[in-house]
């Protein structure tokens, strides 16, 4: 048996699936693209996320484009984080030429060009279905992560929620949050210290400072209503499964955003999703574009809240999948948990990056056809080792693999495709628009209206009676009593003159 049949033998007796699969590529060996070594990914363990890796220019956004158009067919739908703007283009055919027909002939696929069912989405400016959470969803112990609060703060989170529960007042957007971190220092003081106790001032003013911090970032576009339904990520139309595009190209410098946003996600698919348990393919795939953003500036509590639902939500039929320049972006503790590995090229420049590599090439399963750290760098555009996971949950042989071609458009759309795609989403009418209920902040400021109204209500004069008929009363009365008392004393003086004339005239007798 020649080496390319060991090659091709070894790849099918480790792809046996009962179930159905998605085909990826076709293998190389020894610079060679094989036919008949397609490489399959099977789709009851695609719920078990994965890694999408590479340097610069390698392919990885086109091999993503390939896992999500291949999901989309099985009528899987997806969730893709696009910050640089590449993926718009899977609502729109692709184009066919000689290079990607005779790739698709090397592979053993046909090449029919498509466009698919898309749904554009933002959390900030950018055209789409407006993506939103209230304060109160996130809950104080998210919020006390995503503000990096100490213990003493947290405290004070926690205080405001109970506060504002007991009290019905809700906490939507960042303004409500504000208002009643002002309340509990200022008018509300003393009602707070006799129901919760003495809240430090300097703590309320570190977490005002961190509010200020994310709203800079834009998360005022984020957070309020009308809040996103999770259960809309999972259509299809026509068959195929909805890719929801969440366009994010003007957050790439909003890091805290991005992972404010990818934690509120992950925690409310997981706390909203049933479990599924070991379904035949995954309800939902989720892929996060340029990863490092959600860990390179996220807190360890921040980290350790996504690990934590990174490692249970595929209990819920949800793979998740980072696509990023190297492996080592990822936390140990999430690479140990990904089934699918699509490692492309890596560059070696510096010593740094080749230690890089060598660590990298322990991470794969070993191979008799590859020394794994030689084709790390040798590898060309749209070329990439490959491993996944079986139906049994053993690794795949590591096949360095030649990536099937998108269906789909190879670019961005064109600001009026754009348009006409968002104008006919049936989403845009349902959270599209402004509301601003009252809650919180309009609640407290009624409150204060009303107690300064009582105020000034308390310091007015009392009205007073006419006083000119009083005091002519009065005087009249003065006057009464001053001619009584007259009349008493003349009538006294007269008694006494009186008795003393009658008396002296009967001493004389």
């Amino acid at each position: 048996m020649s080496n390319t049949e060991k090659f091709i033998s070894t790849l099918a007796d480790g792809q046996v699936y009962k179930k159905d699969f998605i085909i990826l590529g076709t293998g190389i060996l020894d610079g060679e693209s094989i036919n008949g070594a397609q490489i399959k990914i099977p789709l009851k363990t695609l719920n078990r996320h994965g890694l999408i890796a590479g340097a610069t220019g390698t392919g990885k956004t086109k091999t993503l484009q390939v896992i999500a158009e291949q999901l989309s067919l099985k009528g899987i739908p997806s969730v893709l984080m696009d910050l640089k703007g590449d993926l718009s283009g899977l609502a729109k055919p692709g184009t066919a030429n000689d290079f990607i027909k005779k790739r698709s002939e090397v592979i053993g696929v046909d090449y029919n060009p498509m466009g698919l069912p898309v749904e554009l989405m933002s959390i900030s400016n950018e055209k789409g279905v407006k993506l939103k959470a209230t304060v109160s969803e996130f809950g104080p112990v998210l919020i006390s992560q995503i503000l990096e609060l100490n213990d003493t703060q947290r405290g004070v989170i926690s205080l405001i929620f109970r506060y504002c529960d007991v009290n019905h007042l809700p906490l939507l957007d960042l303004k409500d949050l504000k208002r009643v971190l002002q309340f509990i220092t200022n008018e509300g003081k003393e009602a707070i210290q006799k129901e919760f106790g003495q809240v430090s001032s300097a703590s309320v003013n570190t977490i005002m400072r961190k509010i200020i911090e994310l709203e800079q970032q834009g998360a005022e576009e984020f957070f309020g209503e009308k809040s996103f339904d999770v259960e809309d990520f999972v259509r299809t139309e026509n068959g195929k499964g909805v890719i929801s595009v969440i366009r994010l190209t003007d957050i790439q410098n909003r890091p805290k955003l991005f992972s404010t946003f990818m934690l509120s996600l992950l925690s409310e698919i997981y706390e909203t999703f049933p479990e599924q348990g070991d379904a035949d393919q995954p309800k939902l795939c989720l892929f996060i574009d340029e990863a490092h953003l959600v860990f390179s500036n996220a807190s360890n509590d921040l980290l350790e809240k996504i690990e934590a639902i990174v490692k249970l939500i595929r209990s819920k039929g949800v793979g998740v999948y980072f696509c990023t320049q190297t492996p080592t972006d990822v936390p140990e503790n999430i690479l140990g948990q990904l089934g699918l590995k699509v490692q492309h090229a890596l560059r070696a420049f510096t010593a740094k990056d080749r230690k890089a590599i060598s660590k990298t090439a322990e991470n794969y399963p070993d191979s008799p056809f590859y020394k794994t750290s030689e084709v790390l760098t040798a590898m060309g555009i749209g070329e990439a080792l490959v491993t996944a996971l079986n139906e049994k949950g053993i690794p795949t042989p590591l096949a360095h693999t030649l990536v099937r071609a998108p269906i789909t458009r190879m670019d961005i759309l064109e600001n009026s495709e754009i348009i006409d795609l968002v104008s006919n989403s049936k989403l845009v009418d349902k959270y599209n628009q402004d509301i601003d209920r009252e809650s919180a902040f309009e609640m407290l400021e009624k409150k204060m209206i009303q107690v300064e109204e009582e105020q000034q209500k308390a310091t007015l004069p009392k009205p007073s009676l006419p006083r000119t008929r009083v005091k002519e009363e009065e005087s009249l009365i003065e006057e009464l009593s001053k001619n009584t008392m007259v009349r008493q004393l003349g009538r006294t003086i007269f008694r006494e003159l009186t008795r003393g004339i009658l008396g002296s005239f009967t001493r004389k007798r």
